[in-house]
């Protein structure tokens, strides 16, 4: 990869790329490398000595770390290709793998947010503790209204609140 951990001189450059500062991605990164073996049956650069490739990403932390900032970054694949050194498909690729033990290895450490709720009783149950809960509705679709006049009002080109 172009740029390791290495590179991310203060706490606010590791936030920037990351999220995170660098003492809780060495945290998140020893339980990342658990998964991967726990997934594979062997770490990542015993993987690839198997294969004789060389390789963008060459260990779990490089691994990880391009993971996270796939995802801090919000480039394109062609972008996240030319930033860390690989072509679009191995840049999608990638951050499939890293997703994958990523999602492991927050559900081990459980960490990882609750996404999906059978029913209500479920949802209430799960946020009985909070005082406050926030929800951003604001693309929420709607049904469109037959009256034109209607139409009007719930029409949405421009994003413009028309009250």
């Amino acid at each position: 990869m172009k740029f390791g951990l290495e590179d991310l001189k203060t706490e606010r450059q590791s936030r920037a790329a990351i999220g995170m500062d660098k003492e809780r991605f060495i945290k998140l990164l020893l339980g990342f490398k658990s998964s991967y073996f726990e997934r594979y049956g062997t770490s990542l650069k015993e993987r690839q000595m198997d294969n004789g490739i060389e390789y963008c990403i060459n260990s779990e932390e490089e691994l990880l770390l391009y993971t996270l900032f796939s995802f801090k970054s919000g480039l394109t694949y062609d972008l996240l290709g030319l930033v860390c050194g690989m072509d679009k498909s191995n840049a999608k690729r990638n951050q499939a793998v890293g997703l994958e033990i990523l999602g492991k290895t927050l559900t081990t450490m459980d960490c990882m947010p609750k996404r999906n709720f059978l029913n209500v009783k479920d949802f209430e149950d799960f946020f009985t503790d909070e005082k406050q809960l926030i929800i951003d509705a604001t693309e929420q679709p709607i049904q469109r209204p037959s009256d034109k006049e209607q139409q009007k009002v719930c029409y949405s080109g421009k994003k413009k609140d028309r009250r």
